[in-house]
């Protein structure tokens, strides 16, 4: 009897080791008596997470819908996947979808490898005075409005007495004004050296931040040691950084068909439509613009789910490449 007790007493409890749970338990509530300012801090943003990013999640039962304004929720008509269908066959969307792939992979690529060049260079400079110099002018195109900067890049490649023009006119590579905003095919390219010159400087902060962080003592061993100042580069600068490399690279990714339409909007005009009209743009002009509110919402899902698998996709192959992760 006294041994079945003994085993009574000791046998498992289903589902996992005994008393697994109250300690978990125990361990929770003693680090949040011990951070509980830290936990009270954050009540505000995980609020304000909730009300903006969650909440309106139930908006996209429109998706679903037939929608009309002056309806009650329960008095809407459900047309199932009716808009997922129209959008896939409409080709315009298609279009849309070809514009922002392709504008996004380029900026994607640019936006990589520019600030990650300038930030080496900028810490290549021993002149402190001409580093600062460079670094406040490269991030003053960040705070001025893309409004603003689209004017200016207009102004530059216009055809009369435009910057670019000019330079080209007086080197003798061309012998009359390219109309650059009005080829379609240059739409692209123009956009993207936009953005690069626009944000650089400002991307290049967190690389320059990152490679603060790298010790001194890496770089005096590798001097010891004869590096040049490429080797110290290739073998300790850019190893040092490659996690933030990998977690900003996984962050954009997801936001590959997250654009934004405001570089194609003031930039873009009717003789490069094809070139210029990107889903954001699609969603504002067949969705909003027509009052078609369950048309625009689709197409906003659409831009999620890609997102969403997109970042899981690219988070899976660098854990499984690198042993690094976002997620």
């Amino acid at each position: 009897m006294r041994a079945a007790a003994n085993i009574t007493d000791s046998a498992p409890v289903r589902g996992g080791k005994p008393g697994k749970r109250p300690a978990s338990r125990k361990r929770f509530w003693k680090t949040f008596r011990n951070q509980k300012y830290l936990y009270l801090m954050s009540i505000p943003f995980v609020i304000w997470v909730f009300v903006f990013s969650y909440l309106p999640l139930w908006g996209w039962t429109m998706a679903f819908q037939k929608y009309k304004p002056a309806r009650s929720f329960f008095e809407q008509e459900w047309v199932g996947f009716e808009h997922f269908k129209t959008l896939f066959h409409d080709e315009q969307f298609l279009l849309s979808l070809r514009n922002t792939l392709a504008m996004s992979t380029m900026g994607l690529i640019a936006g990589f490898v520019f600030p990650i060049l300038f930030a080496i260079l900028l810490n290549e400079v021993r002149l402190s005075v001409f580093k600062r110099f460079a670094q406040t002018i490269s991030y003053l195109p960040h705070f001025v409005s893309w409004v603003v900067a689209a004017g200016i890049v207009t102004k530059m490649l216009s055809t009369d007495n435009g910057l670019v023009n000019d330079v080209l006119l007086g080197l003798g590579l061309i012998h009359e004004p390219i109309q650059f905003m009005a080829k379609g095919h240059l739409f692209w390219g123009i956009v993207t050296l936009s953005d690069v010159w626009k944000e650089t400087g400002w991307n290049a902060i967190i690389y320059l931040a990152a490679i603060a962080g790298i010790g001194p003592e890496l770089y005096e061993a590798a001097r010891v040691d004869g590096a040049s100042r490429f080797r110290q580069i290739w073998h300790i600068t850019l190893p040092g950084i490659r996690p933030t490399i990998i977690v900003l690279l996984i962050m954009s990714v997801g936001n590959l068909l997250n654009i934004g339409f405001e570089k194609q909007f003031l930039l873009g005009n009717n003789l490069v439509t094809d070139y210029s009209q990107v889903l954001d743009l699609y969603s504002l002009k067949y969705g909003l613009g027509m009052a078609r509110y369950s048309f625009g919402t689709a197409i906003n899902i659409f831009n999620s789910v890609i997102s969403v698998v997109l970042l899981f996709t690219i988070n899976g192959i660098f854990k499984r490449t690198t042993k690094e992760s976002l997620l």
